[in-house]
């Protein structure tokens, strides 16, 4: 029996194309990445390379889809006709690159409505891209994604975490959940770059990512790819979670892992609230 078509492929591979054009930019000049300004008051900056990539995958969009409204991590809010909507993260660790961390990827999304249909996520510094379809499964260089293991590890979960970064430092749900993580998984991962998160969970090398008020532009790429490698997606109540890009940050909390892994993540996330 022949594989089912890609119903979206010739945004995929759009998607695709412009994320790697942008990260053989970001490669070659990331040991010279300098800070345009501080973003926020949480510590967040934007550096010369995050506009100069983000300007790559922007013509590259608007030259194949013009109608398509873009919601940009700099340029914010390009307005088109219609529900489709792209996502673009043009630099996803930013705070990593202005430190000289080579932690960091290219991230573009397209969603109808708030439901992401492509997700791509691109590292520049392997030159590797991971991608995922809608009902189509999640891909990378040697193929199909594992996603991780349902089993709980006997030595505790590797797991990812995320903030958004409008949330304060004090703020008690959060710090409950990070302590929560330090303490009782076998480590818990800070990347600065939710979508190498993302990247890592669907191609099985952690157990669990766990997200509270995350951000919006990078969240439905990653989920996306995550979702199609075989990860349940929960909100912190436990109940099914979807992964959209607008509103208030407060309803972009999560928790994602398999099996057994998701059980008792999801236990553990609902003592801290006890």
């Amino acid at each position: 029996m022949s594989e089912p078509a890609d119903p979206w492929e010739s945004e995929r591979k759009v998607a695709v194309g412009a994320a790697e054009e942008a990260g053989d930019l970001l490669r070659d000049r990331c040991g010279a990445a300098v800070t345009v300004r501080e973003k926020g008051t949480a510590g967040d900056v934007v550096t010369d390379l995050d506009l100069a990539s983000e300007k790559i995958v922007l013509r590259r969009l608007q030259q194949h889809f013009p109608g398509d409204r873009i919601f940009s991590e700099e340029a914010g809010i390009l307005p088109g006709n219609g529900a489709r909507t792209w996502l673009v993260d043009p630099l996803d660790g930013s705070n990593n690159v202005a430190i000289g961390l080579s932690v960091y990827v290219v991230g573009v999304a397209l969603c109808l409505g708030e439901r992401p249909v492509v997700g791509v996520v691109h590292e520049p510094t392997s030159r590797a891209t991971w991608y995922a379809v809608a009902g189509q499964g999640a891909h990378g260089p040697d193929g199909p994604l594992p996603g991780p293991g349902a089993a709980l590890p006997a030595r505790g979960p590797l797991v990812a975490w995320t903030q958004g970064y409008g949330v304060d430092r004090a703020d008690p749900r959060a710090a409950a959940l990070r302590g929560m993580l330090e303490q009782r998984c076998r480590r818990m991962l800070q990347l600065w770059a939710p979508l190498v998160g993302w990247s890592l969970l669907a191609r099985g090398l952690i157990d669990g990512f766990v997200g509270y008020r995350a951000e919006g532009v990078d969240l439905p790429a990653g989920a996306l790819l995550a979702a199609e490698s075989g990860v349940e997606l929960r909100t912190l109540a436990g109940e099914p979670f979807h992964p959209g890009f607008s509103g208030p940050g407060s309803g972009r909390s999560f928790v994602a892992a398999r099996g057994g892994t998701l059980d008792w993540l999801l236990g553990e996330v609902a003592a801290t609230g006890r």
